[in-house]
């Protein structure tokens, strides 16, 4: 029975339980082994190896060293107002950034509808750490893909950990870290890194299969499961 429910769970969901670790100089986290990261200037891209995935969702990390404009109070109050859109239009606010705690570390949690590309719901996670570095990680995916990744997102920001030590700033090695003077937000670079076009519209039909014979496989399980019983008696 347990089995046959964890088949359920992949068909319904459509992802792998596989999981790996990202990790730079500043921050990791776990993504599922399809995905990949690469280095885009100053910002780390990661999305599905799949083709038709590949336009659903995308999570995009940058750094940089603290400024005058970094604190707690100056991206609350980004995240809790419309933001400006690459298309000209202006983003609603999903939920307002609230504070939370990942594994010690003090986040700021915030999701928009449209504020980096449009038809996209944006999940802002945000963080400064020891008053040297400032850490943004957006969450992205289609309108019609979000139930989709909800999870992965979850999954991901549940196992984020700043690996940040109080000497990044003075390590060569360190990766390619924005300067003091940028501004966290203003020259986020989301819309330009997704690709062109929108992915495919779901295929209902196809869900609903997979709704059907993950019902189908319950149904079976139960039965199984009460024949072993009667039998035990």
């Amino acid at each position: 029975m347990l089995h046959l429910l964890i088949i359920f769970f992949t068909l319904f969901h459509g992802f792998s339980t596989e999981a790996k670790t990202f990790t730079n100089a500043y921050i990791s986290f776990n993504m599922p082994d399809i995905w990949n990261c690469t280095l885009e200037q100053t910002e780390w891209v990661c999305r599905s190896t799949k083709t038709d995935e590949s336009k659903e969702a995308i999570i995009i990390l940058t750094a940089k060293e603290v400024g005058p404009t970094d604190s707690y109070p100056n991206y609350r109050q980004h995240l809790n107002n419309p933001i400006s859109a690459r298309a000209g239009s202006t983003s609603q606010i999903v939920y307002s950034a609230k504070e939370t705690k990942i594994n010690n570390q003090d986040w700021l949690d915030g999701l928009h509808m449209g504020s980096e590309v449009p038809n996209y719901y944006t999940r802002y996670v945000a963080t400064i750490k020891d008053s040297k570095i400032a850490i943004l990680i957006t969450f992205s995916a289609h309108k019609n893909f979000y139930p989709k990744y909800s999870q992965l997102f979850f999954d991901a920001i549940s196992t984020l950990k700043v690996n940040a030590t109080t000497d990044l700033l003075n390590r060569m090695n360190a990766g390619p870290l924005r300067g003091a003077g940028e501004d966290m937000f203003g020259a986020n670079n989301n819309g330009s890194l997704m690709l062109d076009g929108e992915p495919p519209i779901p295929n209902k039909k196809s869900g609903k299969g997979n709704l059907y014979i993950g019902l189908a496989l319950i149904l079976a399980a139960v039965g199984f499961y009460l024949i072993y019983r009667s039998r035990k008696k």
